[in-house]
């Protein structure tokens, strides 16, 4: 597997446990110009000019690549922005995120909001970053320009999305998006909720978070997915479902992608980790939506996982002040729906997985080379021959308390704080060099490859 140059690379890092494709052991990575360019058997004594020994606790996996992050500057900085976000990236083992195109002012939806985004992290960046561009209503004309110039595909709601600045797609609307990224073979992101069914249910006002969670009902969600999958089948383009969190909506995913449809799926942290059952009353740290549902519905996203129906784990990103989430009232009717979880992703899955007996190799799939897959990042995720040099160095024994105040998320808002975790990122290395709070940042901004 190794490149037979004699010359030394640029840096070398060696353990007794390294993740591969193949497995893990005991290698040694060679990294050349922030790629690998060597993979050796442990001892091979491959020479750099600097070098990193794994300790014996520790295992050295690809860096994450989390698809849906948002990241809000700019117009909305103070919910988050570019060097808060990418430094709590980094020490969350994650070197490439995908900003999302809504949340910031303007949103992302013609290539002069994509440019003012670029323009704001390029000098921020602590991880690579790249962006989606947004679907909404009367812009069908800028998704071939945006593109053109580089986005991973288009986000779009069937519901409101929170912000007024972008609005959700009727459903001619969505079949003519849909239809005209099938024409370039771009992909649609779609947060699938019904509106009609929504309108039916329960207004969610006060305290309870049974009331709440019945405002969005699993049926939902079920029913935008069966309005995507048809626009899929019918115009043969590429859809990818946002953030799922009804299991009452698996056996249609599973179906339709029996049938040839070309659909993905991605669920969150929050949904795997957390239950309804156990979240207070008051405690609007936990709303986002679609909800955070049942333990019976979390024990199936996990067997959906298992079986391939849902295909990847991002952290659905989505913070914002203190007040906007109403800690004085707790009334999840006006608070903010979103959870911060960049940071701690990969500890939460590997905490719950670890104790349903779910090996490592494949939480780190989930969250790295699977996205990685679905956006088109084809470097990224992954560590073999001519993948960019981004790796986390993982210790998955160590347990953390988790403590929102010390997170490097801009605002302390987290419906994890107190909990105890287990794995701990050690270290950060993106293109072969090490990210910490005190290197300049030196991201990449990333571009769709040509097709």
């Amino acid at each position: 597997m190794a490149d037979n140059e004699e010359r030394a690379y640029d840096f070398v890092i060696r353990g007794a446990r390294v993740m591969t494709p193949d497995g893990t052991g005991p290698l040694e990575i060679g990294v050349r110009a922030g790629t690998i360019a060597a993979i050796a058997p442990l001892g091979a004594g491959l020479r750099a000019a600097s070098t990193f020994e794994l300790g014996a606790d520790e295992v050295l996996i690809p860096g994450l690549v989390d698809t849906h992050v948002h990241v809000n500057e700019p117009g909305r900085t103070e919910w988050e922005g570019f060097a808060s976000a990418t430094r709590a990236a980094a020490a969350g083992g994650v070197t490439t995120i995908l900003d999302m195109p809504l949340n910031s002012i303007p949103p992302t939806v013609n290539v002069t909001a994509l440019e003012e985004k670029r323009a704001a992290a390029v000098e921020q960046a602590f991880v690579d970053v790249g962006f989606w561009g947004g679907a909404v209503p009367g812009n069908s004309t800028d998704l071939r320009p945006l593109h053109d110039a580089g986005v991973f595909g288009f986000k779009c709601f069937l519901i409101h999305s929170g912000v007024d600045e972008f609005p959700p797609l009727g459903p001619a609307e969505l079949e003519k998006d849909v239809a005209e990224l099938a024409a370039f073979d771009s992909l649609m992101l779609v947060h699938a909720e019904d509106a009609a069914t929504i309108d039916r249910a329960p207004h969610p006002a006060g305290t309870s978070y049974a009331s709440f969670l019945a405002s969005r009902p699993g049926s939902a969600e079920t029913a935008a997915i069966a309005e995507v999958v048809d626009r899929a089948r019918s115009t043969g383009a590429r859809v990818h479902i946002v953030h799922l969190s009804s299991a009452d909506a698996l056996a249609e995913i599973a179906e339709a992608k029996a049938a040839g449809i070309r659909l993905t799926v991605e669920t969150c942290p929050h949904y795997l980790t957390l239950t309804a059952e156990d979240i207070p009353d008051r405690a609007t740290a936990f709303k986002c939506c679609p909800p955070i549902r049942g333990g019976a519905n979390r024990d199936l996203l996990w067997a959906g996982l298992a079986d391939g129906t849902i295909d990847c784990v991002v952290s659905d990103h989505s913070p914002s002040p203190l007040g906007l989430k109403d800690p004085e009232h707790g009334d999840f009717g006006t608070a903010w729906g979103g959870v911060a979880s960049l940071q701690l992703g990969l500890p939460l899955v590997w905490t719950e997985a670890r104790q349903r007996g779910v090996a490592l190799e494949r939480v780190v799939d989930w969250m790295s080379a699977r996205p990685a897959a679905i956006a088109g990042l084809g470097r990224k995720g992954r560590i073999e021959l001519g993948a960019d040099a981004d790796f986390a160095v993982f210790a998955d024994a160590e347990t953390f308390v988790v403590d929102a105040a010390a997170l490097k998320h801009k605002n302390p808002v987290s419906p994890y704080d107190g909990k105890t975790l287990t794995g701990v990122i050690r270290s950060t290395f993106l293109h072969g060099a090490p990210v910490t709070d005190h290197v300049v940042p030196r991201g990449q901004l990333l571009r769709r490859s040509p097709a």
